[in-house]
């Protein structure tokens, strides 16, 4: 059964092609344009997801994600042109499940809002393919799409982990917990400069894909989707 997703967002021609190509990985859109709707259009229809402009006419974003998390679990994903950081984390404290900021790639909020639902939903019939990736432990290698990636033993133990749970969300120091286990000091750049090498294997192995996401001033995750 489609999916049904609540788009949000004053922005008509955003919105088409946002619908548009949700529609064609098979999910069912509505739109709203002003933010006093949303709250009695989310009780009386349940979405199985929102995606939530922050500026709107009317209510604004954040308070409409606050006013849907008294009476409701569904998954909202704000969407922002605001690159604060704080704006961005106010919004994930009030309740919302991921953020996107503009601008973006109509792919990209198709990919973010499967993975959100994915997490949500273990049984979402799009789910990605678990036949993607091939772990052996006891060669400490990985493949993807039958192909060996050329891994260090720390981008190894980095993409298991990441792997191990798609959707979290890691802090630097929970990366440092659990791939530097040694006891060596590291410093946070290090991570950084890890994530950047292991990204660009996964790239150069499936290019059309980017499997892991930056939080901006919060971390990374892992998105099989």
């Amino acid at each position: 059964m489609s999916k049904s997703i609540l788009i949000v967002e004053d922005e008509s021609k955003l919105a088409k092609v946002l619908a548009d190509y949700l529609e064609k990985d098979d999910f069912k859109t509505s739109h709203l344009i002003n933010g006093d709707e949303v709250v009695d259009w989310v009780k009386r229809n349940k979405p199985d997801l929102i995606l939530l402009d922050l500026m709107l006419p009317g209510a604004n974003g954040k308070d409409i994600c606050k006013e849907v998390r008294n009476f409701s679990a569904v998954p909202i994903i704000m969407v922002t042109a605001m690159i604060d950081e704080i704006d961005r984390l106010i919004g994930l404290e009030l309740g919302a499940d991921d953020y996107i900021c503009k601008p973006f790639s109509p792919k990209e909020v198709v990919a973010r809002v499967k993975a959100v639902l994915r997490r949500m939903d273990p049984d979402f019939i799009n789910q990605a393919d678990t036949d993607e990736f091939n772990i052996d432990h006891d060669a400490f290698s990985i493949s993807i799409r039958g192909k060996k990636l050329d891994l260090t033993p720390v981008e190894f133990r980095m993409l298991e982990m990441f792997m191990s749970q798609p959707g979290r969300v890691y802090n630097r120091d929970q990366i440092l917990n659990n791939v530097f286990d040694d006891g060596r000091i590291v410093l946070d750049r290090t991570v950084d400069t890890h994530i950047k090498n292991l990204r660009q294997k996964l790239k150069e192995a499936i290019p059309e894909r980017d499997y892991i996401r930056s939080i901006y001033g919060i971390g990374y995750s892992f998105e099989n989707a």
